[in-house]
């Protein structure tokens, strides 16, 4: 399972966000992945990937969301196999908070995708806005998206657990919606077809008129930097440098807590 390969990035990402990895006695066992059975052709990509015995099975019971419930399952036993996705970085149990982009050498947009498919959503918001987003309880997932649709898009976002339920809801829309989904959805890429297609349409959308430009934010410089720790006033800086008050006493807070580098330290 080389996560260099985009078939096997997609698919680790998809397993960390939607897989289970339990233990039984001895060398028992069992990774499992349950969907919805109208995305079954996703599981038997995994299972053509996967050069170890599986199996793809159907069930229908009753959910809190519905009477009737038709799910799809892929089961893979093999302990090498277990012991190959558990060392990539799937924990046995529960791994929510826990999960974190492999530390070898990866497909990150495969990856990123293959997490998105299984816990993020990508389409239109109810106004009519395209849109991609990642729900997850882990901080390294959050910040490696951020990171990725940042540089991908230029688009910068500040990520928090919501108050809530201690998740990061990583959300972007409009124009960067677009930008990101066209690099993550590439064509023949491995994906959820309902998702891929969804993703495809978010291309077709256009500004419609009189709706506000979309703001690009304006990065700081290091020579930036300096004036605002020199004038050590963020109502000082805001009139040199053309930035709002509020704008430069939040920069001046990250200098001055460590949270972004001084100008000094870079």
């Amino acid at each position: 399972m080389d996560l260099a390969v985009p078939e096997y990035a997609y698919m680790f990402g998809f397993l960390q966000a939607d897989g289970h990895l339990a233990r039984g006695t001895g060398r028992k066992g069992r990774l499992s992945v349950e969907i919805s059975a109208r995305d079954i052709e996703l599981l038997r990509s995994f299972q053509e990937l996967t050069p170890y015995y599986s199996s793809v099975t159907e069930r229908t019971r009753s959910t809190n969301f519905s009477d009737i419930h038709t799910s799809a399952i892929w089961t893979l036993c093999s302990l090498d196999a277990r012991t190959k996705i558990y060392e990539l970085g799937l924990p046995y149990g529960r791994k929510s908070r826990s999960i974190a982009p492999p530390d070898i050498r990866f497909s990150r947009r495969d990856y990123l995708r293959g997490l998105i498919d299984a816990d993020g959503s990508v389409g239109y918001t109810s106004k009519g806005v395209p849109f991609v987003a990642l729900t997850s309880a882990s901080s390294a997932i959050a910040f490696c998206l951020r990171d990725y649709a940042r540089d991908v898009t230029r688009a910068e976002r500040i990520l928090n657990r919501s108050t809530r339920d201690g998740v990061y809801n990583v959300l972007y829309t409009m124009e960067v919606a677009q930008r990101l989904a066209a690099d993550l959805y590439y064509p023949n890429c491995l994906a959820l077809g309902r998702k891929r297609a969804a993703a495809e349409s978010l291309a077709t959308w256009g500004r419609p008129p009189g709706m506000r430009s979309a703001h690009t934010r304006r990065r700081w410089t290091e020579d930036e930097d300096r004036i605002l720790l020199s004038l050590s006033s963020s109502t000082a800086a805001a009139e040199v440098l053309g930035r709002t008050n509020q704008s430069c006493d939040l920069r001046l807070w990250r200098l001055r807590t460590g949270q972004v580098p001084t100008p000094t330290d870079r």
